[in-house]
């Protein structure tokens, strides 16, 4: 696999497309800080760890409905393997006038945008989420 933090997105839309509660993706650390930003910001329930079927750790993601529709609406790669997308502090993108979040990955961790700017650091921007 390429691109794991890109594998999980994708999980995660097309679960939130087919209505499901959890989503299985295999476990990294990168994947597990990307979760912590996510369930702080509120956009999922929460995550655990577990065993997948063939007995290799794997994350098990709950995720967040309201009324019937996913409370993400747009999660989106912006650093990809191929194309790496690092910022400066100043230059870190709000997303949808603040409403949104760029997750981050600075010197002192994996964080959200506001994180970021009132720590001042950049860092890669890894993706963005509505």
């Amino acid at each position: 696999m390429n691109d794991p933090i890109g594998d999980m997105l994708t999980r995660i839309r097309n679960a939130q497309m087919r209505g499901k509660s959890t989503v299985i993706t295999p476990a990294s650390k990168l994947r597990g800080w990307v979760l912590d930003v996510l369930a702080d910001e509120g956009y999922i329930r929460g995550y655990e760890a577990t065993t997948g079927a063939d007995g290799h750790p794997a994350i098990e993601i709950s995720l967040k409905y309201y009324d019937g529709t996913p409370v993400i609406r747009e999660l989106k790669r912006v650093s990809t393997p191929g194309r790496r997308v690092y910022m400066g502090v100043k230059d870190i993108p709000t997303v949808r006038q603040g409403l949104g979040v760029s997750i981050v990955s600075t010197p002192k961790g994996v964080m959200s945008d506001a994180s970021a700017r009132s720590q001042n650091v950049g860092g890669e921007v890894l993706c963005t989420v509505f």
